[in-house]
Parts: C-alpha cells; sequence; structure tokens
C-alpha cells in the first residue's frame, strides 16, 4: 500500500490564506474592542448610573452679550442629540453637573487683503468646563482652560475691527457657528475621556 500526499491546487492554498486573514483581522477586532475602543460618540466614559446631567447656564466673563445663554443652549442640544442622557437646567436633582465659565473671546485678524484690510480673523474662546459626579462628590471630567479657535472671513464695513463685541455685532452668524462649534468638542472631549 502506497501512501502519498495530495497537494492542494495553488488556488485553493490561496483561498485558505484568505481565510486565515480573515480570521486573524476578526480576532484582531475582538480584541481591540475588549481594551475599550469604541466609535466617536459612543463611548461610555462616564458611570453607568449617570443618567441625568443638569447644565445650568454657564457664567460669561467677557463682554459679549448673552454668550453665556448660547453656549450653554449649544451645550444642552449637544449632549441632547447624543441620545444618552437626560438634560436638566437645575443643578441639583441630577446624578452629574456640568458647570462652565466663559472666561475669554478674542478676535483677530489673520489674514489682509492689499488695501491693508483684515480679511480673514481668528476667535478664540476660553472656557473653564467642570464635569462633577454628585453621588460619588468627583470630579469626572475638567478642563480649567479649554481653548477654542476658529477662523472666519470677514464681511465688508469691518474696518480692523479687532474688537468681540463689535464683530459679534456685524457677523452674527459667525458667533452662532463658533457656539455649536465648540460645543461639538467639548461635549465630545466629555464623553470620549479626551
Amino acid at each position: 500500500m502506497s501512501s502519498f500526499v495530495r497537494r492542494r491546487p495553488w488556488s485553493s492554498q490561496r483561498s485558505h490564506g484568505k481565510t486565515l486573514l480573515c480570521a486573524l483581522c476578526a480576532l484582531c477586532g475582538c480584541v481591540c474592542a475588549a481594551c475599550g475602543y469604541s466609535l466617536a460618540g459612543r463611548g461610555a466614559f462616564l458611570p453607568s448610573y449617570v443618567r441625568t446631567i443638569g447644565i445650568p447656564t454657564f457664567v460669561n466673563r467677557t463682554t459679549v452679550f448673552n454668550l453665556e445663554t448660547l453656549v450653554t443652549q449649544k451645550v444642552r442640544s449637544e449632549f441632547i442629540g447624543r441620545g444618552k442622557y437626560q438634560i436638566l437646567p437645575q443643578n441639583s436633582g441630577v446624578d452629574a453637573l456640568l458647570n462652565g465659565e466663559v472666561t475669554a473671546v478674542t478676535v483677530t485678524p489673520a489674514s489682509f487683503t492689499t488695501q491693508n484690510l483684515a480679511s480673514r480673523y481668528v476667535i478664540t474662546m476660553t472656557a473653564r468646563i467642570e464635569l462633577r459626579d454628585l453621588r460619588e462628590n468627583k470630579v469626572l471630567w475638567e478642563n480649567p482652560a479649554v481653548m477654542f479657535r476658529q477662523d472666519y472671513p470677514a464681511t465688508s464695513g469691518r474696518n480692523g475691527q479687532t474688537d468681540p463685541v463689535a464683530f459679534f455685532q456685524q457677523d452674527a452668524s459667525a458667533l452662532e457657528r463658533m457656539s455649536t462649534d465648540f460645543a461639538r468638542t467639548i461635549v465630545s472631549a466629555i464623553l470620549e475621556a479626551f
């Protein structure tokens, strides 16, 4: 009785290699999932018992009128959009409390036209944010100097104005866009523990 080893055709070995590669990729995916990686916006950094978050109106230490109201509304809306937490405007009767304080807003020219008029501005907003677990009375996330920068095109009639109040009076949509982007940045940082 003679025995021999039957070799697979080359294309069969190749498909076996692909199957093995797919299995290894799936295994790596399971290992990464077990390490705590998650999709952006789906992080579970907060304790499981945190169901309600109080977000009272931010404090505004700047001269920009009504900035605290707009930023607070945008942060609340961004949390609500994530769909996982109940957001309330009070600072009691909640599981966690988010306090914010806008400490500074500056507007500086970033580029100029050939006539030496500003063509783009950089807006910088600085804030202090703290998320506190009220059950355990501990800070879950904080940043004493969150800095957010955004650049915007100049609108006509600006005449080199760098005062934030004058800037936002002439370009109210810039304040709206800045507040929306700021809120998205803050909420993502909190929920994903960056």
